[in-house]
């Protein structure tokens, strides 16, 4: 098979979806694999270390996609790019439709096969390509949040973790799942006094037992919700439903029960985040100020650890990659019920409920196309 690795040309995005390392391993199998140049110079990979792996590199981003039978991205396709991505091509990527409607409808239009790193599920639930990032993007939640909890930012001025005779900051994190378990561990190991909720209560059990002594679990729920957020300095937003919008769990009017200078972090964000008031935002530009709160919405926050997350995303999808590359994408999620679970869209159908619920769209019988 032809694979083709892109730039990614989202703001400030400097991950790569292959490293070479990951082109060595799919050329060793046969399949031919065109890199764009400098498509991996922000992660600190060079084009000669992907033609020393095997690899070609061709020159613009364009060329790529015209010759490849499998795009694999970190990102979603940008609007630049929606006219580029052919009929019947596979394109392996984080999509997160459920949060954009023209993305959803650019890749109905133009017919390719789109299968996303976040829905594909193993049969325990766990989401083996989005947990990665989850794990880069939960423990960032927590380096970003005690930033902007500085002064000059327009936070409270608070250090996350005090200092003797100085209480630590209280950090509230709604969700236990991988984004909320791994901004917990760094939370607890600054130092600071946090809460994690969750509507699982058999996830709270293992958290408590996994847990240092700082971290206390409770039960989400609104009322819940309304009585902690007054007294927390940060709060992190790390809801997940796979390939469907979060739900808001913090709410407009629940700002004006927090103190002046509170961080919201909203990892979410990039499936809808759960959040009311966030909206996506940049590294380049990452917070806004609504009611005195300060939110942190960046959409792509691995992006800003390129080195290791290319890593660890290259890690994760490769298996997956190779399996692709050597049966085709039919054959391939026929055989792999993990993957068959990641396809999305295909020939302009959408075939997973939870993007065709968000929108109220036709939801097509997957069948019909394996």
């Amino acid at each position: 098979m032809i694979i083709g690795i892109p730039s990614e040309i989202k703001n400030n995005e400097s991950r790569v979806a292959l490293t070479p390392s990951g082109a060595k391993e799919l050329s060793k199998k046969g399949h031919q694999v065109y890199v764009q140049s400098d498509a991996g110079a922000g992660s600190g990979f060079l084009d000669k270390d992907y033609l020393d792996a095997g690899a070609k590199i061709l020159s613009h981003q364009s060329e790529i996609y015209k010759i490849a039978e499998m795009i694999m991205k970190v990102k979603e396709p940008i609007e630049s790019e929606y006219t580029l991505i052919q009929k019947g091509q596979l394109v392996f990527t984080y999509f997160h439709f459920a949060s954009s409607k023209p993305l959803t409808d650019a890749m109905m239009v133009n017919r390719s096969v789109c299968l996303s790193y976040e829905t594909v599920e193993r049969a325990d639930k766990s989401l083996p390509l989005l947990i990665p990032m989850s794990e880069v993007a939960g423990r960032m939640s927590i380096q970003e949040g005690a930033k902007y909890l500085e002064k000059p930012f327009k936070g409270k001025g608070i250090l996350l973790g005090g200092v003797p005779g100085v209480p630590p900051a209280k950090v509230l994190i709604l969700g236990g799942g991988i984004v909320g378990m791994n901004a917990a561990k760094m939370a607890a190991g600054m130092g600071a006094d946090v809460t994690i909720m969750d509507v699982n209560l058999s996830r709270l059990r293992y958290l408590d037992e996994i847990m240092p002594a700082n971290v206390n679990t409770c039960m989400s729920s609104d009322y819940n919700i309304r009585n902690l957020i007054g007294a927390c300095d940060l709060i992190v937003g790390s809801v997940l439903i796979p390939g469907a919008k979060a739900p808001y769990l913090i709410t407009k009017d629940m700002l004006k029960d927090m103190q002046p200078g509170t961080v919201l972090v909203d990892v979410a964000v990039d499936q809808g985040g759960c959040i009311a008031t966030c909206k996506p935002t940049t590294h380049e530009d990452p917070t806004y100020i609504i009611d005195d709160v300060v939110h942190y919405c960046v959409a792509n926050m691995p992006g800003a650890v390129p080195y290791t997350s290319t890593l660890a995303l290259t890690n994760a999808t490769l298996p997956y990659a190779l399996l692709l590359a050597d049966l085709g994408w039919k054959k391939g999620c026929n055989s792999n019920e993990e993957l068959r679970r990641g396809l999305n869209i295909i020939d302009g159908k959408i075939v997973y409920p939870g993007v065709a619920d968000a929108f109220g769209y036709e939801l097509s019988a997957l069948d019909l196309f394996l």
